[in-house]
């Protein structure tokens, strides 16, 4: 995945640069958008009509990882059980800090826009597929979604292939942090599998106690306190996520993606993640073009 990424990364860089533009692996973008258009198709165009402001300011990218499950029952255990450590990814990959000129004072505020959206954000915790089922089928009676691909929340089943697809991030700097993600991800569903087929409770997390987490891991991301769901109150986020990596290394360990996954990391909290390098760079003057400067520099960084 990483040659893949690589190469592909290669590819739109020499394109944008013969074009005489620059290729930025970010969240959100830096500098101030003159609009944001929406897709001229029937779809795209009654979600605008429905949902007015928020499907005219979505100039967001994020990243989702797909991880292959054996059913859709699985699928929605699987989500239950990683609510806890989403949050976790959010602060990870944490990579739009600076929007229209200006520091947002969130490490993800690609997040927070999203947030806006009725069925974005933590996912409720389902008993069964049916009561799954019928929750979205609420939403889209109530207009709160259009159809089934509105379904926004941070994980879910996938629509069209056979995996639980993890919806949480901002994309993510570099490839290596990409990369990093998808481990982590992956590991998180095989623990999460493992954990059913051996029949542990899953834990019950409030939908309070996961917005706080949300919110604390979209305003500080690395750079800062989370809030441990499973263990209690606020720590570093750091020390919480590498108490996630320790969860789920015997995953990480039958992949064969343990030391990748501790060397990137180290990496990561040594030179930072995508939010802390563009608050660096924003810092030094105040620059919307300094800003620039980095995130191209780490999009095509190892390409």
């Amino acid at each position: 995945m990483r040659a893949q990424l690589t190469r592909q990364r290669r590819t739109a860089v020499e394109a944008a640069d013969a074009a005489g533009t620059r290729l930025l692996a970010v969240g959100l973008p830096p500098t101030v958008p003159h609009h944001f258009p929406v897709t001229d198709s029937p779809r795209y165009r009654q979600i605008a009509e429905r949902f007015g402001m928020i499907a005219h300011e979505q100039g967001i990218c994020g990243c989702h990882v797909h991880v292959a499950v054996p059913s859709r029952e699985a699928a929605i255990r699987v989500s239950n059980r990683l609510r806890p450590w989403l949050p976790l990814l959010l602060a990870l990959t944490a990579n739009s800090a600076i929007y229209r000129n200006a520091d947002s004072g969130h490490a993800s505020w690609r997040y927070v826009l999203w947030s806006r959206w009725p069925s974005a954000g933590p996912p409720p915790h389902f008993d069964s597929v049916d009561e799954y089922d019928a929750a979205v089928q609420m939403m889209q009676d109530a207009g709160a979604m259009l159809d089934d691909a509105m379904v926004y929340w941070d994980i879910r089943p996938s629509a069209d292939f056979p995996t639980v697809e993890v919806r949480v991030s901002d994309v993510p700097a570099t490839v290596a942090e990409t990369v990093l993600l998808a481990a982590l991800a992956r590991a998180a569903v095989m623990t999460a599998l493992e954990d059913d087929r051996r029949g542990f409770e899953a834990p019950r997390i409030s939908a309070l106690a996961l917005e706080a987490a949300y919110w604390k891991s979209a305003h500080d991301g690395l750079d800062g306190q989370a809030v441990d769901l499973l263990g209690g109150g606020a720590a570093p986020a750091v020390e919480v996520l590498r108490a996630f990596v320790d969860r789920i290394t015997p995953a990480l360990r039958a992949a064969g993606d343990l030391d990748l996954v501790r060397s990137e990391l180290d990496r990561i909290l040594d030179t930072g993640n995508g939010a802390m390098r563009q608050r660096i760079a924003w810092r030094r003057r105040g620059q919307v073009a300094d800003v620039i400067d980095a995130a191209a520099a780490a999009t095509a960084e190892g390409c």
